[in-house]
């Protein structure tokens, strides 16, 4: 399997026995295109057939980590063209954390909405004391089925509910306390951070690792894509929080007569 990802806003890099996915997008603040989706679950398929690699390490560049999918729509030049009719099958999610080779989100700076995913579904996220957080997906009119199930499993449903209802921001400090990720560490020492959490990972039995992880995942219960799609088809909300956030307007279900 090539090395390439299909995209120019995704590096692969070795490191000896540790694989680095480098979200590369800094002119749209590292938005996902589909091809981006797409060429992530390609990196985590090539970590696991590639018997010169042991782990994943997925980081962004800049002051972001990533901010979710473009919602503009944009794609890049020189993307492959991603398979027709994959529907939630193009996103890297489930893919990320089923994975046999251990995967680590350095998480360095921005991430909220698919990039929050990413580092909640890594088998350990380490955060920059710089990251900032957000689950802004309602907010686009979105009822995310992935974060329906995740998020509460890692935070509780009264937690959950707070983060996804109000989609405020957080730091990184409540995202460790609140059990959003586990390690917080100086900015400077991300790189160094992240390659030991991989190390230590590598430490444990491979097999036992395995089962002890499709134990910790059943804890997700059923991620409910059709009841979110057929939501996003049926409904004019999804549409107009895009149109409102390209526009830089408040959407139109927003009161207007709201207390300040």
């Amino acid at each position: 399997m090539s090395d390439d990802l299909g995209t120019p806003g995704l590096r692969l890099e070795r490191e000896g026995a540790i694989a680095w996915c480098v979200i590369d997008r800094p002119a749209a603040r590292n938005a996902f295109t589909p091809a981006m989706y797409w060429g992530m679950k390609k990196a985590v398929a090539l970590v696991n057939s590639d018997a010169d690699l042991a782990a994943l390490i997925i980081t962004g560049v800049d002051d972001v980590f990533a901010p979710g999918g473009d919602l503009g729509g944009r794609s890049e030049p020189g993307e492959e063209p991603v398979p027709d009719g994959l529907g939630h099958d193009l996103l890297p999610f489930l893919a990320i954390r089923d994975s046999v080779a251990p995967v680590i989100a350095a998480v360095n700076g921005i991430c909220q909405a698919g990039g929050l995913l990413v580092a909640m579904m890594a088998d350990i996220a380490v955060a920059s004391d710089r990251a900032v957080f957000r689950v802004p997906e309602l907010l686009r009119g979105i009822p995310d089925a992935t974060f329906a199930a995740v998020l509460p499993a890692h935070v509780g449903i009264a937690v959950a509910r707070d983060l996804a209802l109000s989609a405020r921001r957080f730091d990184a400090a409540e995202a460790q306390r609140l059990g959003v990720l586990s390690r917080v560490v100086p900015h400077d020492d991300l790189r160094s951070a992240a390659l030991e959490a991989a190390s230590q990972i590598l430490q444990t039995a491979p097999e036992a690792r395995a089962h002890f992880k499709r134990m910790i995942n059943e804890r997700y219960g059923i991620i409910d894509y059709p009841t979110m799609f057929g939501a996003l088809d049926r409904s004019p909300e999804p549409r107009e929080g895009m149109l409102a956030f390209m526009e830089k307007r408040d959407p139109a279900w927003i009161p207007k007569d709201l207390p300040s």
